[in-house]
Order: C-alpha cells, then structure tokens, then sequence
C-alpha cells in the first residue's frame, strides 16, 4: 500500500467528518436532533455461521459482534479484540500479533473466515504472523464455540470466526450510505481511521473502504531494556511494538430477478515490531480477488450458492534492514451450496468445497519447505423441526494431499522430507434444540472430527525463533481424531438473559509441538548440554489429550423497565456478567497442555439516558500452575478495570457517536497466561498498560 493511497484512506474520513461538521454549524440548533442508538434502528442481526439455514435459534453456541459492541472492544489486532468473549482468549504476540484461541484451542484448530469463505494467510504458523483484516472496516465478527461448524472442514474443530465485510453485497442497497472513523489512543500514541461507502438500486450495488492505522512502541507499567537503534535504551514500553496497517476495497454487486453475482479486490499492508526480538520487523501484503453469486432456479432447489476467491499473501522479515526469511502462501478458494426446499419437516443443503495452498519460506529461519496442499470435500447439513424444537445433523468427507517440494532455491539444504501423503478426514455432527418454556431452551451437540495433520507439523525442521526452538516434524503423523460434547441452557424474559455452556472434547491424536530435553546448533545438531548459541528441540507428535470446560454470560436489567427498579426518565441501568474455565489435559503424561487461560470472570455495568451512554466494568483472571513442567511459566492473578462513555448525535442525516475508552485503568502490569511470549522473552512482554482511546464515528 502506496504513502499516497494510505493518506488518501484517512483523508476521505477526515473530509467526510468536516462535512458533517460544517453542516451542523450552518444548521439553526432545533434542527439538530438527538440521535438514536445503533442498535436501535437496525435490522435484526442474522447470523450465518452458524445458520447456515437461517433459522433465529442457535443450536451451536454463536456470538456476534457489531455495531457499538463492536466499536467499543475493537482493538488493532483479531485475537484481542474478542478476548474475554466467553470461550475466547488470545495468543497475543505482543499488540501486532493475536489470533483467538477459543475453548482452549488455537492454530490451525480455529478456522478464520471472510465472508464465508477461506481466508488464507501463514498466522496459524506462526504465533508472530498477524492476521490481514482490520475491525475498522467490519460489518460484523462471529465467533462460532466448539467443533459443530464441520462444514468448514477438520481446522474447525475448536470454532470458526467468520469476518464480514459486505464488499461483495448480498442485498439491493437503495441510495447512498456509509460510516466515517476516527480514532486516538495515548498508550501507544495510535492515530486510526477508516471510512466505508455504499450506494445502488434495485439493480446493482457498490461498496468502497480504506482504513489506516500508526502507532508507536505500547506503553506498559514496567521499565524494560530495547537494543533497536534509535530506541531509548530503557522505557516503559514494549520494545519493538509499533506499528502501520492500512488496506482498502472495491466490490459490487449485479441484481436479478433470481440471484446476484457480486466481485471485489481487497488489499492489506502491514510493517509491525514482532517483540521477540528487538531490531527484527515484518512487511507484510495481502491482496484478495473474489467472485460471489447465487441463482434461486426455483423447484426442489431453491437455491445454489457459489463463492470463488484467489489470494496472494507474502510477508518478509527484516533484521535492522536487511530482509530475512520470506514467507508466502499462494491459495484457490471454491465453496458451492445447494439448498433444497423442505421434505416434509427436513430441510438442508448440500456442498463442495476445494482449496489449494503453495507456501514457501525461503530464507535463513525457512522451518519448514516449499510445500502444496489440495483439499477438496462434500459436506451435507440437515435440519428437522418439531413441535418442540429442532434437529441437526452434519456430515463432511475430504481428501487432502499435501506434497513437499524441499528447498528449491538452494539443493544443498536437504534436511526437509520430500515426498507426498494423503488424507481421507471424515466428519459428523449432531444436535438438538429443545424448548422447555417460552423463556428457556435446552442445547446440545455431538460431533465426531478428523483433521489432517499440517503441512509444517509432517515437514518442519529448522528454527522457529517465535517459539525459541529448533521444531521437528514427523512426516508419518497420522489424522487428528476427536469427539466433542456440549449441553447448554439458555433463559431471556425481555431485556434480563442467561446463557450457560459446558463441554468436553477428546482427542485421540492431538498433534503439538513437545520438548526432547535436546539443543541443537544452528545447523540442527545436537549440541553438548551448556553450548552456547543454541535452541531447545520441540518436535511434532500425536498424544491423547482432553478438554473440558464451562463458559456463561448473561444481562441483568437493574434500573429501568422490566428492572428491579423503575424511575421516570432516569434510563436504565445494566449487569452485564460473563465467566468461563477451561481445563486441558495431556492423557498421556497427566501433565497440563500449555497455554491455557486460566478461570475468568468479568462484569460490566452498562447506563443508557438519551444521548448518553457510559460502561464501567472489570475482568479477573485467576493464577495460572497449571502448567507443563518443561517449556512453560506460570501467571499470577490480575484484574483490569475499564470504562467508556459515548454520546450520540443527528445532524442532518447523519448519525454521529463520540465515544472515550479507558483500558487498564489502573495500569496494572500482568502477564497472559495464553502468550507464548510470557515463556520465552519473559518479563519483556506483559499486557499494555493505561490507555485511553478517544474517537467519533459518523453513520449516514
């Protein structure tokens, strides 16, 4: 992304808000209206991922972000921007680097969506390789819990977070619209902006977005050393932590009488800190090209849904100035639906879905080889209503077939395998909605799932400076099986809500990366026990492990209508609660799995007057022993306080939310127990400090 195009990205919000802001100034103040809620003039949210049918009640347990919520908890990176979801935390490398980690789960357990369809990048390879999307031009984030999304394949099994962006429209959109941000925050001295336009008719529709974010080193509550040239040599910051995004869109949509057919081009730009190391930053690019269409021929099927997607993903890696290792990830994307209409009370789909990735590392720190990887698969999703509720069932086969191609660039490194294996995964599901009241639902869900090992755990051998190890594959791992169960109960009575899940998961051959208690030189052999310059060897294995855990949240209405008390024109007043554990186990050992969130618990109240909206709130994490005794550190307990006001304005037709954040409040210093960071560059990597973000978003 061009200096120019990033500076025309921030321009078009700035231009776009000193419009709005002229326009109120020439107004006569009676015409400036107070505005209403987001929420409260929007339609109702329909969440696809996990409905593939459509239907308003959720079998799997589904969360969906948008909108304020979104707006309030967004943050530069995916992972801590759903943290303490319930069911979610994060691998948080630092503040450029975090995918979610839900149930426990992380890498290439956690499938990351865009619209629906793959999202390919190298993040589930590494923990310091961020994923290209941005909250400032999302529509919405659904975070789908557990391994019930088997339609997305085995990389699903711990959940599915599905980004969506409407670049391509699915719906007619009737004249002009968009949002404008702008943002600051002073823990890192961030300066942010995005801007989303819209417009059409019955016929065609257009959507444009560009975003822009720069930030500096992240402030934290310790005093820490930095080696980067130019770089205080001690600071209360986290060294090598800043950072510039920007990316934009084009998409649009044709319309007719039965179905559409929509495309975009998307690109993302990245240069971030990594903070494992202090003069080591990574550039990266992303660019997407997508082709999007469904026909409705009428007859038994109803419909049948297509989305075609090519993207090419780079990053490269400079020490100082010098480029580094290359990583890049070149990938295809097909997913077909066909949705049939209603056998007396079943109804479902059917589909095909086919994926290939050519990725390469080509450098000093190339861990892994040239490698190809083919899937393709059928899947079916059956849903049958009763009287008293709903049934589901899923099934998925696939055939993967990996190939490594070594080292092409340099046929003198042969200590990667070369050669060809083949996976036949296959999958199933079910699940059951039962409605004991009109205010109480009982959920459950059984899944079997199989996911074929990786190509970087058969293929790896070389060394991982993000994990601080030398990472061996094993090139007969055989396919990862497990079985997972989870029962939950939900309760609303209008505003008040209750929703609790608990589940387990088994897992036969749950491939991870274990310690040998060897190190190795940096041309991979054993080295004598004290040498200098070398790194733990970690390989790729299959153990028996489980999971189990307890996640809940709910709204209590204390102040208002349908409150415990009630007082003209004083609002309302809200309890906004939320908890989980989670506990994994190696079976093999009777030892922890690593990286595992400890018990969480969080409450926020939420006051809403008018215009007016504030939030003040906590979120507690207990101490983490339950460790690993080789290759993992311990946390002690921390709770970060935060808070927020918004208010809310009209102005012609525009809708304008100024809003003022404040994160760790008490600038707590606290390590995550989830990073692998805390382990292996400990105490040089704890959560940010005090920060406060203020900004304006402008809706029209």
């Amino acid at each position: 992304m061009t200096p120019n195009f990033r500076r025309n990205a921030i321009g078009v919000a700035v231009l776009s808000l000193a419009s709005f802001a002229s326009m109120a100034q020439a107004q006569d103040p009676a015409q400036v209206q107070q505005a209403q809620p987001a929420d409260a003039a929007s339609l109702r949210e329909i969440t696809v991922t996990g409905n593939p049918l459509g239907a308003t009640d959720l079998i799997a347990p589904t969360t969906a972000l948008s909108g304020d919520k979104l707006l309030l908890r967004s943050q530069s990176t995916l992972g801590e921007t759903l943290d303490n979801v319930p069911g979610v935390s994060s691998s948080y490398f630092g503040p450029n680097a975090s995918r979610p980690i839900i149930r426990g789960q992380d890498g290439d357990r956690i499938r990351i969506l865009q619209n629906g369809g793959a999202a390919p990048d190298a993040s589930a390879l590494s923990y310091d390789h961020a994923v290209p999307v941005d909250a400032l031009v999302t529509e919405r984030i659904e975070v789908l819990r557990g391994p019930s999304a088997l339609q997305y394949g085995g990389s699903a099994v711990g959940g599915v977070v599905n980004v969506i962006d409407n670049r391509i429209p699915s719906e007619p959109i009737n004249g002009f619209g968009g949002r404008a941000d702008l943002g600051y925050s002073t823990g890192n001295k961030e300066k942010n902006g995005g801007v989303v336009l819209e417009g059409g008719n019955d016929r065609f529709a257009v959507h444009v977005d560009a975003f822009n974010r720069d930030s500096k080193d992240v402030s934290v509550p310790i005093t820490l050393e930095c080696s980067k040239p130019g770089s205080p040599w001690t600071a209360r910051k986290i060294c090598n932590s800043a950072n510039e995004a920007s990316g934009g869109a084009l998409g649009g949509t044709l319309f007719f009488d039965q179905g559409y057919i929509g495309a975009s081009v998307s690109s993302y730009r990245s240069k971030y800190g990594t903070v494992a190391e202090d003069d080591v930053t990574i550039n990266m690019k992303s660019d997407r090209y997508a082709l999007e269409g469904e026909w409705r021929p009428g007859g038994f099927i109803s419909s049948i849904h297509a989305k075609l997607s090519h993207t090419d993903y780079r990053h490269t890696e400079f020490e100082g100035g010098t480029p580094g290792t290359t990583f890049s990830n070149m990938s295809n994307d097909l997913r077909i639906e066909a949705r049939h209409q209603k056998i007396g009370n079943f109804e479902g789909l059917v589909g095909f879905s086919s994926e290939t990735n050519r990725f390469a590392a080509d450098g000093e720190e190339a861990f892994a080889p040239h490698s190809r990887t083919r899937s393709n698969a059928f899947f079916l999703h059956e849903e049958y209503g009763t009287s008293w509720g709903r049934l589901s069932f899923g099934a998925r086969t696939e055939q993967v077939r990996i190939r490594s191609l070594g080292y092409p660039d340099d046929p003198t490194v042969t200590r990667f395998a070369i050669g060809e294996r083949t996976f036949n995964p296959h999958s199933a599901a079910f699940g059951a909605l039962v409605n004991l009241a009109p205010q109480w639902q009982l959920t459950s869900n059984l899944a079997y799932t199989e996911r074929a090992p990786k190509d970087y755990e058969l293929l790896a051998n070389g060394p991982h400076v993000a994990t601080g190890a030398w990472e061996v594959g094993d090139p007969n791992l055989k396919k990862e099986k497990s079985t997972g169960f989870d029962l939950g109960a939900q309760w609303k009575s209008g505003p008040n809500t209750a929703r609790v899940n608990a589940y387990v998961t088994r897992f036969r051959n749950y491939i991870g990366l274990t310690a040998t208690g060897r190190s190795l030189d940096e041309e991979g052999n054993v080295a004598e026990p004290g040498a200098a310059d070398t790194l733990a060897e970690y390989v790729y294995g299959g153990v028996r492990a489980r999971f189990t855990g307890i996640e809940a949240n709910g709204n209590l209405r204390l102040l208002g209508s349908d409150g415990f008390a009630r007082m003209d024109d004083a609002g309302t007043l809200d309890l906004e609660w939320r908890g989980d554990i989670v506990r994994a186990k190696n079976l093999d050992t009777g030892e922890p799995l690593p990286r595992i969130a400890p018990l969480r618990l969080g409450a926020t109240l939420a006051y809403n007057n008018g215009p007016w909206g504030a939030r003040f709130g906590f979120d507690y994490n207990a101490a983490q022993h339950r460790v690993p005794s080789v290759g993992a550190r311990e946390t002690d307990a921390y709770t970060l306080w935060n808070a927020a006001i918004t208010y809310r304005m009209k102005v012609q037709r525009a809708n304008l939310t100024w809003y003022a954040r404040m994160d760790n409040i008490t600038n707590k210093l606290a390590y995550s127990a989830t990073s692998i960071l805390t382990t292996t560059v400990y105490p040089n990597a704890p959560l940010p400090g005090r920060t406060l973000k203020v900004g304006l978003r402008v809706t029209f």
